[in-house]
């Protein structure tokens, strides 16, 4: 049958003179310009989100290779990596990795990168066996699950006595004590920590546009979930006085120097609570969903809490902890001579 098919040269790429070429490089332009104006502003906004997470993708990579990658390598094998990040780090649902495909091939092009069809194609062909996984079709449904003091102390329990066991202890139980984001904690610095008779004066710097604060972090009673403990264990045997408050530590207990990424801060948390058999998933959000919890049904006034997590007075997240908190507090149903 082939033999009935006449052969047909390849079609040689059209030449233009130069001329040519600007007026189409000013119609490419325009283009871009005119779908820029005529995005929602939602969807640019989700755009600069995904990039972020691309941005924040390339910097775990780069703890791991030793290498930083520029942020316009969009290829076929970054943009898988992408993908299995998002799916075993982030733990995100796959719609929503999708989604984070397109932004992030937007976006490149938008900045003049070339993103190779077959790079797309093989992200969703890596994706494609996600979207038929049941656990991971339920994720991102619902708030993070708030640790308790008792999942704390099996954490504890489970953590190995090495270096890391250590550093990963006093990361946890400090992000539990100033109720802080992933990124609060990675952003932490050592000589922002002051040791005081009471506690620990701590300094969460200013993430991603939010104001910095100035939080205290009271001796606990247990000196196993004790995050004043635990710090001052890490800080001793780290040796480290100033720079990043969690470092790197490397298979053979080497330490690093650079702080430890958002991302890592959040394995640090997933991974131990998985070592001490913990059913729920913890996420690096529920260290700070656990503080405004038990901290509100330890009777502490919403105004210290928030001051405390730098929420927003009108945060429906925030309030949506407290109510949670306070549901058998004078429960509607409680002694109404049943």
């Amino acid at each position: 049958m082939n033999d009935l098919v006449p052969h047909q040269a390849a079609a040689a790429p059209a030449t233009y003179d130069p001329a040519t070429l600007a007026v189409l490089a000013a119609m490419e332009q325009a283009a871009e310009e005119h779908l820029d104006a005529i995005r929602p502003h939602n969807t640019k906004r989700g755009y600069a989100n995904d990039w972020a997470l691309w941005s924040e993708f390339h910097d775990w990579l780069a703890e791991r290779t030793g290498h930083q990658l520029p942020l316009t390598a969009v290829t076929k094998g970054t943009l898988v990596g992408f993908v299995v990040w998002l799916d075993t780090v982030k733990l995100a649902a796959p719609n929503s990795i999708d989604r984070r495909i397109t932004g992030v091939t937007v976006t490149a092009r938008a900045q003049g990168v070339e993103v190779p069809k077959q790079a797309t194609e093989a992200a969703r062909q890596a994706l494609k066996p996600m979207k038929a996984d049941p656990e991971r079709l339920a994720r991102g449904r619902g708030k993070a699950a708030a640790v308790t003091p008792e999942q704390l102390q099996r954490m504890h329990a489970a953590a190995p006595t090495s270096l890391a066991g250590i550093r990963d202890r006093a990361l946890w139980l400090m992000a539990f004590g100033i109720a802080g984001r992933s990124a609060e904690v990675a952003a932490l610095r050592a000589d922002g920590i002051t040791h005081v008779s009471q506690g620990l004066d701590v300094h969460v710097p200013s993430v991603k546009g939010r104001p910095s604060r100035d939080v205290v972090v009271a001796y606990g009673r247990n000196p196993d979930t004790c995050p004043v403990r635990a710090w001052l264990t890490w800080r001793a045997a780290a040796g480290i006085t100033a720079g990043p408050a969690f470092l790197p530590i490397s298979v053979h207990g080497a330490l690093g120097t650079d702080s430890l990424s958002p991302s890592a801060c959040r394995e640090v948390i997933a991974r131990s609570a998985e070592r001490a058999g913990i059913a729920v998933r913890l996420t690096g959000h529920s260290m700070r969903a656990g503080f405004i919890t038990v901290s509100r049904k330890a009777g502490k006034r919403e105004e210290k809490i928030r001051a405390q997590s730098g929420h927003a007075a009108n945060s429906p997240v925030f309030w949506g902890y407290i109510q949670e908190a306070d549901r058998w507090v004078d429960a509607a149903s409680d002694d109404i001579g049943l």
